[in-house]
């Protein structure tokens, strides 16, 4: 048997019917932590499998860099849902498993015959998890119930794309999928919690976390900011509407992040740039005054800025005032931090004889060892592996069934 990556997840057993990117990230977070993540395929895989991007000298395409990043720390198990038999493993893998993780479209595990009541009556403790565009009618039936929904969708409909930016430049998607990564942590959050009570109370649970929901509840400053005074937030490129200096700025050899809104940092600020007199003036002696003031206040860093490289910058404002680059991927690749923090990590790829890197998890806990993470799986590398493990169990299962 494969052991499962050492950490405080390690008694929960995962049965992982995701795929694309929302629920196999929320999955992969788990199995990062330990816990045993049994990944149900079908027969031809997870769609994801064979998107690339491949190394050059991969000849095996068992899976690119997309499917390694977010399958890493799991097991491959190949079940055919559409079948009575595939149907009946995984109810006998499901009684016995403490979470059910699911990203279908709305009412495909029912069609299935797999519903959440019909996995409960097998498993009373199960904590199921479901991943969906516009949520469950279990927690309230949105009109949108059954669209389809990707990344980009719920982008646009969360008011994150109104307000990211150029003014008036057409609206602009965030570059990492933060549609699907943001509601898989919110279902993390929700499981983990479910366990808990399950654990306490007996008691297992549906958690539903819709794309859209969580894309909303991370836009929460645009709710606020209407209600309080009547604003419709739109693109202001890097700016805050209510904090300032909070931008990106020109260097002479790229662009930094300066952000100095408190006043103790902005009184740093003016003293590095040789503007002392600023943080006394009313145009600018407190955060109300320089957000009335922007144009005026960003000036006077930009002034500076601009005739000095981005090290120049970083060595004199680091540790003064929350300053940083604007890095590109070789600039992260050769970062102390990134070394230090150990969050660059190979991971050995089938049909390539030399390992590849991947990101690491950002979780860590003083009183444990680095996690160390195992390779995405094969398509089913691990069916004979895990109903062997379940095996015993199954014959239990059985013989209730004939009760």
């Amino acid at each position: 048997m494969t052991s499962p990556v050492a950490g405080p997840l390690n008694d929960v057993v995962v049965i992982d019917l995701t795929t694309m990117l929302a629920g196999p990230f929320a999955t992969m977070v788990l199995g990062d932590l330990g816990a045993d993540v049994i990944k149900i395929e079908p027969p031809h895989g997870d769609f994801i499998r064979e998107q690339g991007p491949f190394a050059p000298d991969d000849e095996l395409r068992a899976f690119g860099g997309y499917f390694q990043s977010v399958n890493r720390n799991k097991r491959s198990v190949v079940l055919d849902l559409t079948t009575d038999e595939g149907r009946m493993t995984l109810l006998e893998l499901v009684a016995h498993a403490d979470v059910v993780v699911e990203n279908f479209r709305h009412g495909v595990m029912d069609r299935l015959g797999l519903s959440y009541e019909r996995l409960q009556e097998k498993n009373p403790h199960l904590v199921y998890a479901a991943i969906r565009g516009f949520g469950d009618e279990r927690t309230g039936s949105s009109p949108m119930r059954d669209w389809p929904a990707y990344d980009i969708t719920v982008q646009a409909l969360s008011g994150l794309m109104e307000i990211t930016g150029e003014p008036d430049r057409p609206p602009i998607k965030t570059g990492p999928g933060l549609g699907d990564t943001v509601p898989a942590l919110f279902a993390v959050i929700g499981l983990l919690s479910a366990v808990h009570r399950a654990r306490r109370d007996g008691v297992g649970g549906f958690v539903d976390v819709s794309m859209y929901d969580a894309m909303l509840a991370m836009c929460e400053r645009t709710v606020y900011q209407h209600s309080y005074n009547g604003d419709v937030p739109t693109r202001q490129a890097n700016s805050h509407p209510l904090l300032c200096p909070f931008d990106v700025v020109p260097a002479a050899d790229g662009w930094v992040s300066i952000a100095a809104p408190a006043n103790k940092h902005w009184q740093k600020l003016c003293t590095v740039i040789g503007r002392p007199e600023l943080a006394a003036d009313e145009r600018t002696r407190d955060n109300e005054s320089r957000l009335a003031n922007r144009d005026f206040t960003m000036s006077a860093v930009t002034a500076w800025t601009t005739t000095r490289t981005k090290d120049q910058i970083l060595e004199t404002l680091g540790g003064k005032v929350p300053v940083a680059p604007v890095n590109t991927i070789e600039d992260i690749y050769a970062d102390p931090h990134v070394r230090a923090r150990n969050m660059l990590v190979e991971v050995d790829h089938p049909g390539v004889p030399q390992p590849l890197t991947i990101a690491n998890t950002p979780i860590k806990f003083a009183d444990a060892p680095p996690t160390h993470l195992r390779r995405a799986p094969l398509l089913g590398e691990h069916t004979d592996e895990v109903l062997s493990q379940f095996e015993n169990t199954t014959a239990t299962f059985e013989l209730e069934e004939t009760r």
